[in-house]
């Protein structure tokens, strides 16, 4: 059983991803929500003290080092570049890229004590091949690549994995919500597949990074996006 870390984990994805991972492990839990649970703590993780508060209170309820990291949380603001604020241009880019690169500074040193941990970053295909209207998000989750490929290298000689699933649309609540009945049509129709990731096909690559099984998997870029990177 290790002790895992997620983030974001109150919705869609992070949910989905705590629930099938606290079948085999201790999981502490964090997003913006307020819940009464042992195993959850409320913060803004776009404030980077909060990322340390996290970090000690996670470890407080393990009572030992943090073996998995899943960097979750994020925000997606769908803008033309010129009408973006500063103020959600620094949100943005300390919640979907700060926040992940301090929390893995902070549990990185533990896991390399015990000469075993796992990283996994929850990108997007955005980051992979651009998105017009969401040049921030794209940005932020392109620069999470670059910090999995990199960290991974620090890493990789003390059996620590880093890598990243860069999901395309994904059918959650806050999608379904969102989109209409015809966005969400033309969605299907530039899908290669027709249809939604479902948030149980990004849970469940979770579960395999973070396997003996998938010891040798590390640095990479995962795109479970039902064939959108690769064209229409």
């Amino acid at each position: 059983m290790k002790n895992v870390l997620i983030t974001g984990a109150t919705s869609g994805i992070g949910l989905k991803i705590a629930e099938v991972l606290e079948r085999n492990n201790k999981v502490f839990l964090s997003g913006r929500r307020k819940l009464d649970k042992k195993n959850y703590f409320s913060c803004d993780l776009s404030d980077s003290l909060s990322c340390i508060d996290l970090v000690t209170k996670a470890r407080e309820y393990f009572n030992s080092e943090i073996d998995i990291l899943i960097n979750c949380a994020g925000q997606y603001i769908y803008k033309p570049i010129e009408k973006m604020t500063k103020e959600e241009i620094d949100y943005l880019l300390n919640l979907n890229f700060k926040s992940a690169y301090i929390l893995s500074s902070l549990v990185v040193d533990g896991m390399k004590k015990n000469n075993w941990g796992r990283i996994i970053n929850i990108g997007s295909i955005s980051g992979m091949v651009g998105e017009a209207n969401a040049t921030l998000y794209s940005a932020t989750k392109a620069a999470l690549g670059g910090l999995t490929k990199s960290l991974a290298l620090e890493a990789a000689q003390n059996n620590i994995t880093i890598n990243q699933i860069n999901p395309g649309w994904v059918k959650t609540p806050l999608v379904d919500n969102s989109l209409t009945e015809e966005e969400k049509k033309e969605v299907i129709d530039v899908t290669p597949q027709g249809r939604f990731i479902e948030p149980i096909e990004i849970a469940k690559l979770c579960e395999y990074l973070i396997s003996d099984s998938a010891k040798g998997l590390t640095g990479q870029n995962i795109n479970l996006c039902a064939g959108l990177s690769i064209g229409c």
